[in-house]
């Protein structure tokens, strides 16, 4: 069993102090560490966990250090717990900066540690319903909405919210970004607040992003389109719907048994089949912290690896580079 320090107790901090607890056969949770007094009283009284106000001590005591703060405050944390060549899980985004995300990606090579990024939408029930289905798209549409909450404006819309679409998107398409084309608008906040972005690959597929944080209603789509299926996950709904088309020579054995049917194409008929994958209800926290123990356990690669962390958090930077860009543009020529 790996001793789990945890490192911030707010909203999200409670959340994962209670899926730790809930992973009792696979950690063991030795305290938590939050300059707040306020906060961490109340996460003692409501959890019963020891609170640590040394913060080197309770990192050097651990197997398993947990992020759960601020996006500014992940590298200077996330160095330390590194550095005393402890494991790490660490809320997305990885770091506030490029610059300080290669420093850890450097470091968590030199240390030999295993990181896993909190991109907690890879164990969203929908996406894992897929299974090992064939998913090679060549269009993917995203749409993640959300009504407006101050706690996530430290950060872009794009960190916020876009960067979960940003690290689905890279894990599925397997080829390396050839183009962006993005806009964005600040309006509650100093940083965009909503935003497009246009994204080719060199394989030739185009993945179109939205995400807002001032919606009226929340959202969380993603469609895949590929050759042969429409791919639909609702990650808030947790369904997943799979459309998907099959030759008329097609061996027997090769079709589904049920809901197909015909459907004159310009080459034929074909067989279209509507199925909607069985939804396991999960926790997703405690599944993706379960799943770097178990990468601790068996030496293998986390599932979103600081790698995995790193490119998503390139490719938002380059969509925030874009935008800012554009932003200056438009108030030079006003």
């Amino acid at each position: 069993m790996l001793k789990i320090g945890v490192l911030g107790t707010g909203h999200l901090g409670k959340i994962h102090l209670k899926c730790i607890q809930l992973a009792e056969e696979t950690y063991e949770l030795i305290g938590f560490y939050d300059p707040d007094d306020a906060a961490a009283r109340q996460a003692e009284e409501q959890y019963g966990v020891q609170r640590w106000t040394d913060l080197d001590a309770l990192i050097a005591a651990a197997d398993v250090i947990d992020i759960v703060t601020p996006t500014t405050t992940h590298f200077a944390l996330a160095k330390r717990v590194i550095g005393q060549g402890k494991h790490l899980f660490i809320e997305k985004p990885l770091t506030n900066t490029m610059d300080e995300a290669k420093t850890l990606l450097q470091l968590a090579k030199e240390k030999g540690v295993k990181v896993q990024v909190g991109h907690v939408e890879r164990f969203n029930p929908a996406l894992l319903a897929l299974g090992d289905q064939p998913l090679n798209p060549m269009f993917i549409e995203a749409h993640r909405l959300a009504v407006f909450n101050p706690r996530g404006t430290d950060v872009s819309v794009i960190l916020d919210l876009m960067i979960h679409d940003l690290d689905i998107i890279q894990s599925l398409v397997k080829s390396p970004v050839k183009s962006i084309s993005a806009s964005g608008v600040p309006v509650v906040s100093e940083s965009a607040d909503i935003c497009n972005a246009r994204i080719e690959f060199e394989n030739g597929c185009i993945a179109n992003l939205t995400a807002s944080r001032i919606s009226m209603k929340q959202m969380r789509k993603v469609r895949f389109f590929q050759k042969d299926a429409y791919i639909s996950l609702d990650f808030l709904e947790k369904e997943a719907q799979v459309v998907r088309l099959y030759d008329t020579d097609a061996a027997p054995t090769q079709l589904p048994q049920d809901n197909l049917m015909e459907l004159e194409t310009q080459s034929g008929k074909r067989y279209i089949h509507l199925s909607m994958p069985e939804t396991a209800p999960v926790n997703a926290i405690k599944m993706e912290l379960e799943s770097l123990a178990h990468s601790i356990e068996r030496d293998e690669r986390p599932v979103v690896s600081i790698e995995d962390g790193y490119r998503a958090l390139d490719l938002a930077h380059q969509i925030m580079d874009q935008i800012e860009e554009r932003l200056i543009a438009a108030r030079s020529s006003s």
